[in-house]
């Protein structure tokens, strides 16, 4: 029996820990599709981190509210009759791993580079499973979320985290050291991830 997770994407909430980026994992199937799709998404090229300017700072934060604002959440089951799906939606609607890729093609319009917007899997205490957009800078790593406006750094979230695109290779996936927190398999769910 495979057993695969889901990504419940929640409408706004909140989450911390350091990664650990040496076990590379097999990346979210619907993460596999998208590249397939949108060959120009997942390049290798690029700087890993971002010098964060305070004219970036007002581009990273006009883009994560537009975004919040632009898509309406509905799931990948009720909008496309399929568990897992992402895409960069163009009707308005979305999950969170469409939020998460909307505000990383904006980004990467405005110049910012590929391999510092990574994608991140990570599980919230109240939802589940849930994807986010982090940005690594010169000031740290932020996170962009379709549940709050606020771009914080990764610590100041009360998220587990669990896995994230490889800065040295945005079509890898590495674990993440969870830190603390437990969570059993009845919070996290299943389905085909």
């Amino acid at each position: 029996m495979l057993l695969t997770l889901v990504l419940l994407c929640p409408h706004r909430a909140e989450g911390s820990s350091a990664p650990d980026e040496t076990r590379y994992v097999p990346p979210p199937a619907g993460f596999v599709s998208f590249c397939v799709r949108f060959p120009d998404q997942c390049a290798t090229d690029g700087a890993t981190e971002v010098i964060l300017t305070d004219e970036r700072w007002q581009v990273l934060d006009h883009i994560n509210t537009d975004v919040n604002w632009a898509i309406r959440p509905e799931d990948d089951e009720a909008h496309y009759g399929r568990p897992e799906y992402w895409t960069i939606p163009s009707d308005g609607f979305g999950d969170c791993e469409d939020y998460a890729l909307t505000k990383r093609r904006a980004l990467l319009e405005a110049g910012f580079p590929l391999r510092a917007l990574r994608i991140a899997i990570v599980i919230s205490a109240q939802s589940g499973r849930h994807a986010v957009l982090t940005l690594v800078s010169d000031r740290g790593e932020f996170v962009l979320d379709n549940l709050t406006d606020e771009i914080r750094e990764r610590r100041q979230t009360a998220y587990l985290w669990i896995e994230r695109q490889d800065g040295a290779n945005p079509r890898a996936w590495v674990a993440l050291e969870a830190g603390g927190g437990t969570f059993s398999p009845s919070t996290v769910g299943t389905t085909n991830h």
